[in-house]
């Protein structure tokens, strides 16, 4: 991606994020309180997450989990986990739960659209090509969230979920970013968006 496309991306993603973080405000108010009064602990869900240029950053979520989830289980989500609360598992049908990353794109931590973060451990298994993802910001949604939409369901009919993660359903997500980042721009980051919220309805 050119020095250009770079700065419009970035102003694209600061007038997005500012305008749906305003617009948005009383639906963040209406799941704050549906998270709180459903179980015992925060309303986010922090995790650290690998970044532009391989800096670690926190990312934001609305939490869907019980408390210290990843204490008593895998870092993926598999099929009906016990883990997830109620009000959990509706977050995540509608991909609400990601919704507090625009926080994230406002802060420049993340993009829009771009490949999404992984945690550090997976990177590490990341090949030279793979790491060209590390090139540009995560983002919020990207080809590959369009294709894995159902990854929970698929990797709770996989044998092995971390296994089948790993050797199928990453390289796969990888070499889709890689694709994204060749042709990257604005346009295509639109119908991205548009593409991702149709999905999701």
């Amino acid at each position: 991606m050119n020095k250009f496309n770079k700065i419009i991306k970035r102003i694209f993603d600061i007038i997005c994020s500012g305008l749906g973080l305003i617009v948005l405000s009383l639906v963040f108010l209406v799941i704050a309180l549906r998270i709180k009064t459903g179980s015992d602990g925060p309303i986010f869900f922090k995790q650290i997450r690998v970044g532009e240029k391989g800096k670690e950053f926190e990312i934001l979520k609305f939490r869907t989990m019980v408390v210290d989830a990843e204490k008593l289980g895998r870092q993926i989500t598999v099929g009906n986990d016990s883990r997830i609360t109620k009000i959990g598992a509706f977050l995540r049908k509608y991909k609400l739960d990601e919704l507090p990353q625009l926080i994230n794109v406002f802060k420049g931590d993340m993009s829009l659209v771009g490949p999404r973060p992984e945690v550090p451990r997976y990177v590490k298994m990341y090949n030279e090509e793979q790491r060209k993802v590390l090139e540009v910001k995560p983002g919020i949604t990207d080809l590959a969230s369009i294709r894995y939409r159902d990854e929970n369901e698929l990797l709770g009919k996989a044998e092995n979920p971390d296994e089948f993660y790993i050797n199928t359903i990453m390289p796969d997500k990888l070499a889709l970013n890689v694709e994204y980042i060749k042709k990257s721009n604005v346009f295509f980051d639109i119908y991205i968006i548009i593409q991702t919220i149709i999905k999701c309805i």
